[in-house]
Formats: structure tokens, C-alpha cells, sequence
């Protein structure tokens, strides 16, 4: 197989152009190679890949990726290269999300390969420290081991001056504003919570309608920073194509990044389903 190479210029002038036209930017997580032709198929502008949704291709939650049973940069390298690249066409751009705190692996070595492989943008969500509560005993244990979220703002702004495009994740208003400044992403992405539905999923009763507050109150503050940025939403209620069409319609972000709502959940539903059919025959 050959991947067909992209670059960051080219990646934003994509983004950009669909911005102008008014159409919505749409980034999908992908945990397979399947997966991820479908997603590209379907107009996905960026396939995004991270241990958790390979986890969840496996039966697994999203936050299974936390434990510590596995390199989650390794896992994130290995199968964007052999999963997901020689899958797609190249329609669809790759953002690799990994852990700027990995305590074994030097960032611009990790960043360097990723564009060896054809991979020009990246995420720290991949995991991220924010998963974990602040007022809890393990994040406060965390950052005193050296397991910081600076990390993470330190690996986007290099990665920017490397050329890649970056997409920027943060989970409150603090961090929201340390990324920000400190990094200055080309993307940036409110993530309001883990996204309910299904199997796995967590519902934390939240409506619709404050997913969307609160994801325009960090837009307002995002803009005030870096005004050109590229402001997409994710998580928590937002969970159908109704509520995404919701979160467009009642906050000023660009676009929406879908997890499990495009992944997890349609198969748990249709595979599920047919199987159903087929496990239900009996002989006449």
C-alpha cells in the first residue's frame, strides 16, 4: 500500500475552505481499518486516532485506556500505521492523539514518526491527565510524579512548530485557558465528558442544552485568546445527529468530533440486530 501524503497547508486550507462554505468540520474516531473507511466514505475531514477507541473496537469503554495494562503510544503507532493508513485514501486526514506523558518516549521522536508514516496532525487526548479528577487523591499523587497537563501544552506547541496541525483538548475552563495560551492550536476542542449511550457509555444526566452552554461559555473565552482558532465540540449529551445539529445551531463552534456515537454505538446496534436475525432461525 501507498498512503498518499498530506501536509499541514494543505490540511487547513481544507478546513478553512469548508468554514467559508458554512459547512460544518467533522473529526470521528476510528478503532479500526473498517471503521475508518466508512467514516472517510461518509465525509469525515479528519480520522482520529487514540488508544481508547481501539479499546472500544474491542468491547472495552473509552476510559479502559487509563489502566495501566498497556503503552498507549505504542498502541496508538502500531495500529494508526497498520489499521488505519493503508485503510483509507487519504480524503480524510489523520490526527494520531497520544500521551504527551509518556515517561519513556521522547515527544519530538514520537512526532517525528508520525510524519515519517504520513500522520501531520496530533492530539493530547491520548490519554490525557484531565481524565482525571483534580480534587482527587491519584491526580494530585499524578502531578507530583511529574504526570502534568503542562506536559501536554509543551507537546502541541512543539508539534506546531514541527508542523503539524494541532488539535487541543481540555475538559474545564483552567485547563481550557492554559492550552490556549500556552500552545495556540490551529484546533480546539471542548471536551464536555465522556459520551453516554450504549453499552459502555456514561450518563451523567446532563441535558443537551447545558452540553452546549458550557461548551459556548469556553468558546467565548477560547476566542479571546486565539482568535482564529478552529472550535469544535464533543461529548456528553451530544450523542445523536439531533444533538450534534443542536450543538451547531445553539453554540458558535465550527464543527463536532464524534466518539462513540459514530463508532461504538451504530455497531453494538447493527451487528447486535443482525445477529439477532440469525441466531433466532430455526429449522422447518
Amino acid at each position: 500500500m501507498i498512503v498518499r501524503r498530506t501536509c499541514r497547508e494543505e490540511i487547513l486550507a481544507k478546513l478553512t475552505a469548508k468554514i467559508a462554505r458554512e459547512e460544518p468540520v467533522f473529526i470521528a474516531s476510528a478503532g479500526s481499518g473498517l471503521v475508518a473507511q466508512l467514516l472517510e466514505s461518509a465525509g469525515a475531514d479528519c480520522i482520529n486516532t487514540f488508544p481508547g477507541a481501539r479499546l472500544r473496537a474491542n468491547g472495552m469503554g473509552t476510559m479502559s485506556m487509563l489502566w495501566p495494562i498497556l503503552d498507549s503510544n505504542k498502541q496508538t503507532l502500531d495500529y494508526t500505521e497498520q489499521d488505519i493508513l493503508p485503510a483509507i485514501t487519504g480524503d480524510a486526514f489523520i490526527c494520531a492523539c497520544v500521551n504527551a506523558n509518556d515517561p519513556l518516549r521522547d515527544m519530538i521522536s514520537l512526532i517525528e514518526r508520525l510524519k515519517a508514516m504520513g500522520v501531520f496532525s496530533i492530539s493530547n487526548i491520548g490519554p490525557s491527565i484531565s481524565y482525571v479528577d483534580k480534587d482527587s487523591q491519584l491526580f494530585k499523587v499524578l502531578n507530583k510524579s511529574g504526570i502534568t497537563f503542562a506536559h501536554e501544552v509543551e507537546m502541541l506547541k512543539v508539534a506546531k512548530e514541527m508542523g503539524m496541525v494541532t488539535i487541543g483538548l481540555a475538559f474545564d475552563e483552567e485547563d481550557s485557558r492554559a492550552l490556549l495560551e500556552g500552545a495556540a492550536p490551529d484546533v480546539f476542542c471542548f471536551h464536555a465528558g465522556t459520551t453516554k449511550g450504549g453499552r459502555r457509555g456514561y450518563d451523567s444526566g446532563e441535558t443537551i442544552e447545558e452540553t452546549a452552554q458550557r461548551t459556548e461559555e469556553v468558546n467565548q473565552m477560547a476566542r479571546g485568546i486565539v482568535p482564529e482558532v478552529i472550535l469544535i465540540a464533543h461529548g456528553a449529551a451530544m450523542e445523536t445527529p439531533e444533538e450534534a445539529q443542536y450543538i451547531l445551531d445553539n453554540t458558535t463552534c465550527h464543527g463536532i468530533w464524534t466518539g462513540s456515537s459514530t463508532e461504538r454505538l451504530p455497531i453494538e446496534k447493527a451487528v447486535y440486530a443482525a445477529a439477532k436475525q440469525f441466531a433466532d432461525l430455526r429449522r422447518r
